[in-house]
């Protein structure tokens, strides 16, 4: 049926009239009330959605290492090259490779568009495309591995995004208030060529309206709400990437920027990945990959003697990478690191 257009069952409801007493009474009511359940039955999936996909690009544009750059693990960059090598899909990441900030940023518009759109069900058929689109990329490229494959959590996205793509939003909605007006326009006898251009100008003001409140908003969080990254402390990583000395031969760090408990984050210049160089405990000093062992994905730098994958849910020791809690089955790859003088130097890869 058409967004927005009626029925005898859709238009039974439980006010839609007073019923006759007894037994058919009964019936017409259990009738009303399930008409009325089926109509919003996907409301909640809706709601849902639109939140999640809002809150999902805020909270990318509020934080301050997503466009941060290849030297931060946590970054868009960082993420994409980690899961560029198990995808199935990784000779389409290149681009976003050559321009991260443009596709980082693109991704983060797009899931604010794809939730403001379903949460007001304005052009409710495409936002859900947008959205399944979105969710198809991200299973394709983090959690094509995951196994059992119900641990990811893409695919489930991908599957509520196809039932909205079916149904679309023709009830409390933007979507439903222009089908319902381009109806009474029919029954009024305006020329159907007169209704539907009134309805697609109807729905692009709105569209107009909405995409510049998303641009707006979303550019307000950007500029004032991004978080600023924490200032190393014993109970806190530290800020910033250390750079190879000149050559690449070698990653080293200055002693004085890994405190007990805290690490700092060097390249390994073999393979380009980032590894955190931890002291659990004073003068002990290793390496850790940054990269999960589970699907790839970066994981986050460590934190109160663990290191969490914001993907899955994995954890691993601070001390020695081994895994604390799955999906994942294998300890994080660990390094040699070498004090010399005031500097630790990044040794090879020993597990």
């Amino acid at each position: 049926m058409m967004e927005g257009t009626t029925d005898p069952v859709e238009t039974a409801g439980p006010l839609a009239g007073p019923a006759p007493s007894g037994p058919a009474g009964r019936a017409a009511r259990a009738a009303q009330r399930r008409a009325f359940a089926g109509r919003y039955a996907l409301l909640p999936v809706r709601l849902f959605l639109g939140v999640t996909f809002a809150y999902a690009g805020l909270e990318k544009l509020a934080d301050s290492h997503y466009l941060a750059g290849a030297g931060d693990p946590q970054s868009f960059y960082a993420q994409t090259v980690a899961a560029r090598a198990n995808s199935p899909i990784g000779w389409a990441l290149a681009p976003a490779l050559h321009q991260p900030t443009f596709f980082g940023l693109l991704i983060a518009f797009g899931e604010l568009a794809v939730g403001l759109g379903t949460l007001c069900g304005l052009w409710g058929r495409v936002a859900a495309l947008g959205g399944a689109l979105l969710s198809l990329t991200l299973f394709l490229t983090v959690s094509f591995h995951v196994s059992p494959y119900f641990l990811g959590n893409d695919l489930p996205y991908l599957m509520a995004w196809t039932t909205l793509l079916l149904a679309g939003t023709p009830y409390l909605s933007v979507d439903g208030f222009i089908a319902g007006r381009a109806e009474r326009d029919r029954r009024r006898g305006l020329p159907e060529e007169a209704v539907r251009r009134r309805s697609f100008l109807d729905g692009s003001i709105a569209a107009v309206a909405l995409g510049g409140a998303g641009l707006l908003g979303g550019s307000l969080t950007a500029t004032f709400i991004r978080r600023k990254p924490k200032p190393a402390s014993a109970a806190t990583p530290a800020g910033g990437a250390a750079s190879a000395p000149a050559g690449g031969a070698k990653a080293s760090v200055a002693v004085a920027d890994v405190p007990v408990g805290g690490s700092a984050t060097v390249t390994d210049p073999a393979s380009g990945d980032a590894v955190y160089i931890v002291q659990p405990a004073a003068g002990q000093y290793c390496g850790l990959s940054s990269v999960c062992t589970h699907a790839g994905c970066a994981v986050d730098a460590p934190k109160q003697g663990q290191l969490r994958c914001p993907c899955h849910g994995s954890k691993f020791d601070a001390a020695t990478g081994a895994v604390l809690a799955g999906p994942a089955v294998k300890p994080l790859p660990r390094y040699r690191v070498t004090k010399n003088g005031d500097r630790l130097d990044l040794g090879p890869l020993q597990s």
